[in-house]
């Protein structure tokens, strides 16, 4: 961990008391000597298909690979058009870039930091094919308003739920309003593997049969390849270690919720700093806990000073990367999306963060808005 008193991440709380588990798959898998496409990848695939409430869950090999086979299997290729929110992780782009369609950014909400469907409605063509909504950090896009939308403009809606495991509107899960969603299992996430690992759900039976000949290839039967596939299996390995976590994703979520509940109640008040949005008739999965302040630069080397580690998620938006520079964007061309990467600090949030660490991290908080913002 460093020289950090706090840092912004340790997986001891989550790991620590899952080695005997994690040992005991790990033996299985050696002994079973079947190392990919096995029963450990098939049992994860209908156990998160069934958390997540979708007919089928198709393992990949990392959520990149989820966003573009989701586009593909649907036919997204050069010509169409897919909004995508303008302040997302580079994945998201990428991998429609990967399909040759065409990329439309659109601001988000500047409260929630998620697109609106009244945002998407704008940026709608007769070119348009898809939307990919972004559950960023964990708080749920407004899916009932998109899916209404979707439905009217006849678009293809594919959720990107890689930080959204477990959040829900209602009683339905992100993960399970669109056509096809994208869902990763990068270690940092809620529910993580030890490596690269991904998903993606549905509930369409033809969209699910095309999506497992992708992943391996391009065919149903070996040896006999019916369209240009990948090499994007999700490995057995990881399946094992993910069958251990999955049944605890829910207890981790409660306490993701009280360390969040700790942090608003600590940090409440404080003139200038915006907290996490609450989600109306929903639950956040608290992916990450992010603040807003104008001072973001000034409180980061604070909290640096005081042993506590923070993250910007994410500090350049997509538009002003040099991978994009050919749609030639102005970096002024996205204003919300550049005020939110201006702003935005994610602070420790992860299993097993104690309450005297946590509340350090308060108190240098509430003591940098004492020195500098009365």
């Amino acid at each position: 961990m460093g020289s950090y008193a706090v840092p912004f991440l340790d997986f001891s709380g989550i790991h620590g008391p899952l080695r005997e588990e994690f040992g005991q798959a790990f033996q299985a898998f050696l002994e079973r000597q079947w190392y990919v496409l096995g029963s450990e990848v098939s049992r994860f695939e209908s156990d998160y298909a069934q958390y997540i409430g979708q007919g089928h869950s198709i393992g990949v090999g990392s959520g990149m690979a989820a966003l573009h086979l989701a586009l593909i299997a649907q036919g997204i290729g050069p010509g169409d058009q897919v909004i995508v929110p303008a302040n997302t992780y580079v994945a998201t782009w990428l991998a429609v870039a990967y399909t040759g369609a065409e990329l439309v950014p659109v601001d988000p909400d500047p409260w929630t930091a998620n697109l609106s469907a009244s945002g998407i409605q704008r940026a709608i063509s007769d070119r348009t094919k898809a939307v990919i909504p972004v559950h960023l950090y964990g708080m749920p896009c407004p899916m009932l308003e998109i899916m209404d939308l979707a439905r009217q403009k006849n678009l293809i809606v594919i959720e990107d739920n890689a930080q959204a495991h477990g959040a829900r509107l209602g009683t339905k899960m992100t993960g399970s309003f669109g056509q096809a969603n994208a869902h990763s299992f990068y270690p940092t996430k809620i529910l993580g593997a030890l490596g690269e690992a991904g998903a993606i759900t549905t509930d369409d039976d033809g969209i699910a049969g095309q999506l497992r000949m992708l992943r391996n290839y391009g065919q149903r039967e070996r040896y006999q390849n019916e369209v240009i596939g990948y090499n994007y299996r999700l490995d057995e390995l990881q399946a094992a270690l993910l069958n251990v976590k999955l049944k605890y994703l829910d207890v981790w979520l409660e306490e993701r919720h009280r360390l969040a509940a700790r942090y608003d109640q600590g940090l409440a008040d404080l003139p200038g700093l915006r907290l996490p949005p609450e989600v109306k008739d929903g639950r956040h999965a608290y992916y990450l806990y992010v603040i807003h302040t104008d001072q973001r630069e000034a409180l980061q080397v604070w909290l640096k000073e005081k042993r506590i580690e923070t993250i910007v998620h994410y500090p350049i938006p997509p538009h002003r990367q040099q991978a994009f520079a050919k749609y030639g964007w102005p970096e002024a061309a996205f204003p919300v999306a550049n005020q939110l990467a201006s702003s935005c600090l994610s602070l420790p949030l992860y299993i097993g963060l104690s309450e005297e660490k946590q509340q350090s991290v308060i108190d240098a908080i509430q003591e940098f808005w004492r020195r500098y913002q009365s």
